[in-house]
This record gives C-alpha cells, structure tokens and sequence, in this order.
C-alpha cells in the first residue's frame, strides 16, 4: 500500500487496524516521507520512486502480491506496474488515475510550488489538506483533519517541490491499463475535487477486467471519510483476484 502526496505510511492505519488478521501489509514510506531519506539527487520522477518500491519488494524476498496506491502513491504503482508486471497480483487506484496533469493541473501545481517556498510547507499544508476531504467529514471530524495537517509538519519544502515536479512530468499511463492482464482496482469518490467522477469512471472501462467502487458523500480520503467502504472494498478485491 502506497501512501499519496505529503502523507507517510500511516495514512492506512485504518486499514490496517481493521484487516490485519486477514492481511499481510507492507507499508513503505515514499522517498522523502515518514521514515524513508529524500532523493536529493536532481531530477525525480515516478520511476525512481517506483525504484524505491522495488527494493523494498526484494528486502522482503515478495514474489507476488497486490499494489495499491492513494493519490500520488497510485501514479508510483503504475510506474512500478509498467517495469515490473510479471510480480503483480493486482492493481489498485485509490483516489488515483493513469490520466497525466492536464494545463490546468500543471498551472495549479506551479502555483503551489510558488506558495510553498514563499511560505513554507506547513503553511501550504494547512490550506490545502482540507480540500481532500468532503464538508460532511470537516463539519462531522474536524480532528482528523487537523491530524493530517499537524502530521505535514514533518514535511520540508524541497519534499513537496520535488513531489509536484515528478507529478507534473509523468507521462500518460492509460495505455497501459489497457495492456495489463490483472484485475485492477478503482476507488472512486463522487465528491473528489482532484480526481472527478467522470474521469475516474472513463479509466476504469480501460482494463479488461475492473473492480469498480464510488464512495458517495465521499472526495479524495475515502481511507479515512469511508473506512469501512474503504476496507470492504479492498478486501473484496483481494478474495475475488485469488485465482489469478
């Protein structure tokens, strides 16, 4: 399971705190989260993140499993999907898409690298967590959100810089939902601002076979807005992809 964009592993602790008995997760932190060193090393893009999945995939001697990735964690699955098919049970997007940035997207992702080295991370942060979650979850758990935002204090602003440029360069990756020859996931929230309902379902008829889940009153933290939707349907997809 691949967390998103200024998050860190523990973003699916619902999850794993419901399915543990039934599931065997592995939980990297994406190079410059959590735990895990930034690559300060020029240039980044989703395949050197996807990289970074691998060796953990060799650490742990995995020979097939499925990958699931929320947001930007889904655009590094599909980098990783692209070289390494043949280890994969299945795929999962989860509030993600093989779309790539659109004008709209990429001006949008410039600005908020502008704000974020005038005003810091944090700051970034604080305005912009709480667009991913629906006004139903604000009104109703405003501590959780606030969780979020006090955990993007552990970010820095060349992390999220860098996450914004490999996002923007990323190529379009819908030829190869089209290609691959495993059951993927799509985890759909009607109320998602940063993946529409429209776009989500025009990729999910991509693949030749889709496990397909639109979470109402939901937008783009259904791991957390829906939980118990969120580990239904993963679990779902898990028991139904058993004989490939």
């Amino acid at each position: 399971m691949i967390h998103g964009f200024a998050e860190d592993q523990e973003v699916w602790e619902y999850q794993v705190e419901a399915l543990h008995h039934q599931v065997q997760f592995i939980l990297p932190d994406v190079p410059g989260s959590g735990k895990s060193t930034f690559l300060d090393e020029g240039a980044i893009g989703m395949e050197q993140y996807a990289e970074a999945i691998r060796a953990v995939v060799e650490a742990e001697q995995l020979d097939k499993f499925a990958l699931i990735g929320h947001s930007m964690g889904g655009y590094i699955a599909l980098a990783y999907a692209e070289r390494w098919p043949e280890s994969l049970t299945g795929l999962g997007l989860f509030h993600s898409t093989a779309f790539p940035d659109n004008e709209e997207k990429i001006a949008n992702r410039k600005k908020g690298i502008s704000f974020i080295q005038t005003h810091g991370a944090h700051e970034f942060l604080k305005q912009s967590i709480p667009n991913l979650f629906s006004a139903r979850y604000k009104e109703g758990a405003p501590k959780e959100v606030e969780k979020l935002i006090a955990r993007g204090t552990n970010f820095s602003a060349p992390e999220l810089v860098q996450y914004y440029e490999a996002m923007m360069v990323r190529p379009d990756r819908t030829g190869l939902l089209k290609s691959l020859e495993i059951p993927i996931l799509f985890i759909i929230g009607e109320e998602d601002k940063t993946l529409n309902l429209q776009d989500g379902l025009t990729q999910a008829c991509m693949p030749g076979l889709s496990h397909v889940f639109i979470f109402p009153q939901t937008a783009h933290m259904g791991m957390w807005e829906a939980t118990r939707r969120s580990n239904s349907s993963v679990m779902k997809f898990l028991d139904q992809q058993k004989e490939y």
